[in-house]
């Protein structure tokens, strides 16, 4: 028996072979299907996007196997999921990651159980579109008790949506989108605030890292100021970051552990990576509001409060004591401060899109999107 499970699952895709494992551990799992794309979440697994697949046996997401089954981690259970939602800030001095009082450290961060461990509700779900809700309360580092409810909603596009929405025509490719409208409700009686502390809507989408994957960051240029903060964990070294013209290109390899930031004035509704291995280009866009106020998330309660940025980009590597919690490689996206009354709404919008298939096809889209060749972002690190 042993022998025809393994023969069995060699016959598997990628996208099969996860669909598989998830299922193991969340019973409730909803594929969102539309012709050969579908897409994977998972309500236990709190709302999270684990992967997706364009149909030809590709499986986007980075699914973390090992922690299914691993004693639990006092900071972080990275499960993986190529979109997920948390809340923001991270860092600051209206932190949801850090107790009130301690120092901001890594043996002080812990990521919200509604976030990391507690499952979500699902509310409705058909064949292309899945809404999920999670009600909670959050204590953040001023003290201020924050009761609410966060809800999301995840639909499967069909192809001449995918181009409509990038401005993009394409051929000879194989390409699976999907849009996310993640919303906050204030559900308490008191009024988020400057002087309370506010939160804001965290997007963030893990993928495999290569040797050979880059992120791409379109921003506005301005030699007025810098275009990106690249010290959130330390300066990232100069070999590992590059800037031509208005667009920024950050090393995806998983090695070394690093974060940059693009301000709101500066921030423009798209990012994207492209792995040339793999021949993978993903793209994803955005809410961005330049006249709002974005929530500082480095970890310093003494820069101010609503100092952040509205763009960001991750890519793992070791901690000081040697433990790494992937490798993967993240986009990300942030809200605006969320000053909501009570029984006030916040909504943010992200949406996913990944490409397959011929490299001439392939750079066309990047072209049209991202501003650059893949010429250009392969040889950029060489």
């Amino acid at each position: 028996m042993i022998a025809t499970s393994v023969i069995c699952s060699c016959h598997q895709s990628s996208f099969d072979k996860d669909l598989s494992f998830l299922r193991k551990y969340d019973d409730s799992v909803v594929v969102l299907s539309r012709g050969n794309s579908k897409v994977i979440v998972s309500p236990k697994y709190q709302a999270k996007v684990f992967t997706s697949t364009a149909g030809d046996g590709s499986s986007f997401g980075w699914i973390n196997y090992k922690m299914f089954n691993a004693e639990p981690d006092p900071h972080m259970n990275a499960y993986g999921g190529e979109n997920r939602i948390w809340l923001g800030p991270e860092g600051g001095p209206f932190s949801v990651f850090f107790p009130r009082g301690f120092e901001m450290s890594f043996a002080n961060w812990k990521i919200p159980s509604a976030f990391d461990t507690e499952p979500w509700e699902l509310v409705m779900a058909s064949d292309t579109m899945a809404e999920l809700k999670k009600d909670m309360k959050l204590v953040n580092y001023a003290g201020t008790e924050l009761k609410l409810t966060v809800g999301r909603e995840v639909r499967l596009l069909d192809k001449a949506t995918i181009k409509q929405w990038l401005g993009v025509q394409y051929n000879d490719v194989n390409s699976v989108g999907y849009y996310t409208k993640n919303s906050i409700t204030n559900t308490g009686n008191q009024a988020w605030t400057d002087s309370t502390g506010v939160p804001c809507i965290w997007m963030l989408d893990m993928f495999p890292p290569s040797a050979n994957a880059t992120i791409i960051i379109p921003f506005k240029k301005d030699s007025a100021t810098k275009p990106a903060n690249t010290a959130y964990f330390g300066e990232i070294l100069s070999n590992r970051i590059k800037y031509a013209d208005s667009v920024l290109f950050f090393k995806a390899d998983g090695q070394m552990r690093g974060k940059l930031g693009i301000a709101p004035s500066s921030a423009k509704n798209i990012a994207g990576s492209y792995d040339a291995d793999k021949k993978i280009l993903t793209i994803t866009i955005f809410d961005v509001d330049p006249t709002a106020k974005y929530l500082n998330q480095e970890w310093d309660t003494k820069k101010p409060a609503f100092s952040g940025d509205a763009v960001n980009a991750y890519n793992d590597g070791r901690l000081s004591d040697g433990r790494q919690l992937g490798p993967f490689y993240e986009l990300e996206s942030v809200s605006q401060a969320a000053f909501l009354a009570p029984n006030q709404t916040l909504a943010h919008q992200h949406s996913v899109f990944h490409f397959t298939g011929d490299e001439a096809s392939l750079d066309s889209i990047c072209k049209q999107t991202l501003g650059v060749s893949l010429e250009q972002v392969k040889t950029v690190f060489k």
